[in-house]
């Protein structure tokens, strides 16, 4: 009677260790169904074009394409302060057998600006390969793929280009010029005066484009450069009650009003440009703050600038028919080119 006993709990011991493993086996071996598919969400959508809508016009494609000029000068710019390197080190593609941008080399930036810096100027390169597909925008491919490109235009970002645009804009020749590698400081103002074309000029073209891939692409490309004006604008506006050294009398918000200044006069078009202060009330948000970080007119609306208005700030020359300036052989697309057969 006892060795049964003794044999039934050995049977039971033995059960409960191998009735768990076959357990575990089954779960194993048996496969597990495949999780059906999340139903697509339609409103996650954009709002399909209307029948019969063309994706884009020709008549946009030279719209899109004159921005091109800009797009460079900017990713040159930050990309060279940034990193001591430019498009060219990116995707020599680009470029299209554009000739190298002169005069720029790495600026000495504190670490921060170095990050927002490198970020602006791979953001240029972003929209520079910008594309579109058929159905919707693509944000990493290329406006120059999308609507043809054309070689870079020769750019000059010489210590000495800026340094005469701050001359002719705070009316006094500096001493020593201003050089805008020098200091992060020095940087950021010398930054100011291209964004805001950019983004002025990006929205101008709005009512002109027809396609509705080119409005997308238009609209998408708005969205980051009015943020980078944004930025650069905020950074000097911490700083807007400093001087500027060794330029003593001369604070950060004095420079960037003359430099808004500078960019009205160029343009010959009225006032669509004001620095990140305000000396006036009247003149900030519904006339209420002396803050001016978002650059904008009555109603605090965007400004708006026509090709022929970027050009001459580009030029630094006052006329689209002349270059010089950032751009010393003049801008490349048939806009731009064909201001020259009208001299």
């Amino acid at each position: 009677m006892a060795r049964a006993r003794c044999d039934a709990a050995a049977l039971l011991l033995l059960a409960s260790v191998l009735f768990p493993l076959a357990a575990v086996a089954t779960i194993v071996t048996i496969p597990s169904a495949p999780a059906a598919a999340a139903p697509e969400d339609t409103r996650c959508r954009a709002t399909p074009p209307r029948r019969g809508a063309l994706a884009v016009y020709p008549s946009d494609m030279e719209q899109l394409q004159f921005l091109l000029n800009a797009k460079f000068v900017e990713a040159e710019w930050f990309l060279h302060a940034a990193l001591g390197r430019g498009v060219d080190y990116l995707d020599r593609n680009l470029s299209a057998g554009g000739p190298r941008p002169s005069g720029a080399r790495k600026a000495s930036l504190d670490f921060r600006t170095t990050e927002v810096a490198a970020e602006l100027g791979y953001q240029e390169v972003g929209h520079i390969r910008y594309s579109y597909q058929y159905e919707m925008i693509v944000h990493h491919r290329a406006i120059r793929q999308a609507v043809g490109g054309f070689p870079r235009p020769a750019i000059d970002l010489g210590a000495d280009r800026f340094a005469m645009v701050m001359d002719d804009a705070m009316g006094v020749r500096l001493d020593p010029p201003f050089d805008p590698y020098n200091s992060t400081v020095n940087f950021l103002l010398a930054s100011y005066i291209f964004p805001h074309v950019t983004a002025a000029a990006t929205m101008s073209i709005s009512s002109s484009l027809m396609g509705f891939v080119s409005k997308r692409l238009q609209s998408s490309i708005l969205a980051v450069e009015a943020g980078q004006d944004a930025v650069i604008r905020l950074l000097l506006y911490q700083h807007a009650d400093e001087a500027v050294p060794p330029y003593q009398g001369h604070t950060v918000a004095d420079f960037t009003r003359r430099i808004s200044e500078w960019r009205n006069r160029m343009s010959g078009c009225g006032a669509k440009d004001e620095g990140v202060k305000v000396l006036d009330r009247q003149q900030g948000a519904e006339r209420r703050t002396i803050s001016n970080i978002l650059g904008a007119g009555e109603d605090s609306l965007g400004f708006q600038r026509t090709p022929a208005e970027v050009l001459r700030i580009l030029y630094g020359s006052r006329n689209e028919q002349i270059p010089g300036g950032f751009l010393p052989r003049g801008a490349n697309g048939t806009i731009a080119r064909g201001f020259f057969q009208l001299a």
